[in-house]
């Protein structure tokens, strides 16, 4: 299989280290992307032009990251990411999507802040991404508590959530008044997955 990423991606690491969670990132063949760039062979891929798009051995190809990885998670026997029923899938998918719904809001940010010309970028724009993402985290930091021991796709989500946060600094100190979740995070780095696939230029 071939996955189309880049190391500054905080969507392609979440693949990426859900492969490594399922025990299959030696299957991939990782392919370096700018899809800024939006090269011809990688568009007929992926129309829309984004990372990561994962390639099967069969040509069909899967975007983006949500389907990437329930589908890495189909393909092992070990304890799965996605529960596959119940209210812990659900709990799992919603985690999920609040760890991505902060990734939208820190990407739209640095677009804002980086791409656009000064005198074209809407700071009220950045405000309403900047108040989604603490009052995410605000969230965060009263659930992680009820997290134990699992990593499955909802806390794999969140950790490349904080980690771009980290890295990116869309709205600068998150940890401040959110101890629990700085502890949290600070504890998973021992993972293969979490300190291999951290961002980097």
């Amino acid at each position: 299989m071939k996955l189309r990423y880049s190391h500054t991606s905080p969507y392609a690491r979440k693949v990426w280290m859900t492969a490594i969670e399922c025990g299959l990132d030696d299957k991939l063949d990782m392919i370096k992307t700018n899809a800024w760039a939006s090269e011809a062979d990688f568009i007929t891929e992926n129309p829309l032009s984004k990372i990561p798009a994962l390639t099967l051995d069969s040509g069909e190809t899967l975007f983006d990251s949500p389907v990437i990885c329930e589908y890495l998670d189909s393909l092992h026997s070990g304890h799965k990411l996605f529960p596959e029923a119940g209210h812990e899938r659900w709990r799992q998918l919603t985690l999920q999507a609040l760890g991505d719904g902060i990734l939208d809001a820190s990407v739209a940010i640095r677009v804002e802040q980086t791409m656009r010309p000064e005198d074209k970028r809407w700071s009220n724009w950045i405000d309403r991404q900047t108040v989604a993402i603490n009052r995410s985290l605000d969230v965060l930091e009263k659930e992680v508590g009820h997290w134990g021991g699992v990593f499955l796709i909802g806390p794999i989500t969140v950790t490349c959530a904080l980690g771009y946060l980290d890295f990116r600094k869309p709205v600068g100190d998150w940890r401040g008044t959110r101890p629990h979740l700085a502890h949290w995070f600070s504890t998973i780095h021992n993972r293969r997955s979490v300190h291999e696939t951290e961002p980097q230029e």
